[in-house]
């Protein structure tokens, strides 16, 4: 069962998982200046032990990391937490980006890069793990807390689980957010541009690719038949269109 994790009224905590010492330092310390609490880690191991007694709002996690890697890591954490996923990479190939992406990752930044965005990237990703506020005019306040329904599935946007009947359906937190964005907005053809802008903080580029990514792997966990999707639908050359009822 997934873990929960609460945040205080206190200052944001900020794990990070790096093997470069340099780096750890000068992170912790930056986000600390910034009013955060920030500890550090350097493998997957500290990363287990840390987690048993520590609490985080948001982990920044390495790619090359000796023994288990950043993506399996981040599946890891995926699969038993509900912690947002902030994966760094010296590689910044856009495949790259992508596969850090599809396995849960929240965001994605390429090294080097400055401190200060990778700030923005944290607050960006905690506004999104918050951002269950914009309603679309046909959902309303009462129906998102008793969870959003469709076909045999209820989305529980309070809890930010999915369920088929009395069953949950794993889904990594991002494509959590890319459903509810979906199901808040019913019967509405969304565009790519629009859905990027619901969802602020990735770097344009490579989550304008991996919108499709994670609409296949969203419907490969909804749909009756992935190939003839009846509630998550491509409007070629718009974009894509929930429909609750899965009616023609």
């Amino acid at each position: 069962m997934k873990r929960e994790d609460k945040r205080g009224d206190g200052e944001v905590r900020v794990l990070v998982v790096d093997d470069d010492p340099g780096l750890r330092a000068l992170l912790t310390e930056y986000l600390a200046a910034q009013g955060m609490q920030a500890d550090a880690v350097a493998d997957g191991v500290a990363l287990r032990a840390w987690l048993q007694d520590g609490r985080a709002d948001v982990v920044i996690m390495d790619l090359m990391l000796p023994g288990e890697d950043g993506l399996a890591l981040t599946r890891w954490l995926k699969a038993e937490t509900a912690l947002p996923v902030i994966m760094l990479s010296a590689r910044g190939e856009a495949f790259d980006r992508i596969i850090g992406l599809e396995v849960g990752a929240d965001d994605y930044l390429a090294k080097p890069f400055e401190p200060r965005e990778l700030l923005a990237r944290i607050r960006a990703v905690l506004r999104r793990g918050q951002a269950v506020t914009t309603v679309s005019p046909a959902v309303s306040a009462p129906a998102l807390e008793e969870g959003l329904r469709f076909g045999p599935f209820r989305l529980e946007t309070v809890t930010r689980r999915l369920f088929r009947g009395a069953d949950e359906v794993a889904l990594s937190a991002a494509e959590f957010t890319l459903l509810e964005v979906l199901a808040t907005h019913p019967n509405r053809v969304l565009s790519r541009d629009q859905i990027m802008d619901w969802l602020k903080g990735y770097e344009r580029d490579a989550f304008d690719r991996s919108i499709d990514v994670r609409v296949s792997r969203l419907r490969g966990k909804i749909e009756p038949d992935p190939v003839h999707p009846v509630f998550l639908r491509t409007v070629w050359g718009q974009g894509y269109l929930f429909v609750p009822t899965g009616a023609a």
